[in-house]
């Protein structure tokens, strides 16, 4: 599949607009620099949808990484096939004016502004290369997966990092969600603790409100640094040890 840029209508480039104008508001406040960065390195800006191939360019040059065009939704082998390779999965399509706050599933605002500016980090993009190896090593475990897909959950889709003394999102599903970037942050509600691996793996997520609880990394570098401790805990998951 393939990004046809010349198939956007009007609405589309509105809905791009609309979105990337209100959150980049929340981003400036609320995200990791690394973020910020990253949009700046891809490109990004509100008047214009992405093109997936200058923006593969981009990120070819900073880490290595692309973007691989899929319809929707994939299985979870071939997603982590993709993401061993380096390449991530991201939809072409756009939510209409009408689903601006919500939507169930994903799609490019989601996928691009989301998860994209921190492939230009060289520690996040390790993690997650990493992280699918493994993953990949235990596929067909659906227990192990699961755990897996907490900890993804926890840090690449809902994680906030300490930075200069303050908390900072990083994670694409705070940095997509006009609501839950602010909430993230600011709330009184949810708890807020440090990540580690089993703590994330005890962890259940939600997909129908805002989380109960973030996970904190100090530097992505600890993220990526936390690999051996996962592989050390799946190990003994496989071997139906103990921790």
């Amino acid at each position: 599949m393939k990004q046809d840029y010349h198939l956007y209508t009007a609405e589309d480039h509105l809905v791009w607009e609309t979105l990337y104008t209100r959150q980049m508001e929340r981003i400036n406040k609320y995200a990791s620099k690394a973020v910020i960065q990253g949009m700046e390195v891809c490109g990004f800006e509100a008047k214009r949808i992405p093109n997936f191939d200058e923006v593969n360019e981009r990120l070819e040059k900073a880490t290595g990484w692309k973007i691989y065009v899929v319809p929707g939704l994939i299985d979870k082998k071939p997603f982590f096939e993709h993401l061993h390779r380096k390449e991530f999965c991201a939809t072409t399509w756009l939510r209409k004016m009408s689903q601006l706050d919500y939507l169930e599933e994903p799609d490019m605002f989601h996928d691009v502004f989301g998860h994209i500016p921190l492939l230009t980090n060289k520690d996040f993009c390790n993690f997650l290369e990493l992280l699918a190896g493994i993953a990949l090593e235990h596929i067909d475990d659906d227990w192990i997966i699961e755990l897996l897909g907490r900890l993804y959950w926890f840090t690449v889709e809902f994680g906030l990092i300490h930075e200069d003394k303050k908390v900072k999102a990083y994670g694409a599903g705070i940095l997509s969600s006009f609501g839950e970037t602010e909430y993230s942050i600011e709330s009184p509600i949810p708890a807020r603790v440090l990540y580690g691996v089993e703590n994330t793996f005890n962890t259940k997520y939600h997909i129908d409100h805002y989380q109960d609880k973030y996970f904190v990394i100090n530097s992505y570098r600890d993220l990526f640094e936390s690999i051996p401790e996962i592989e050390k805990i799946i190990f003994y998951i496989s071997k139906g040890m103990h921790i």
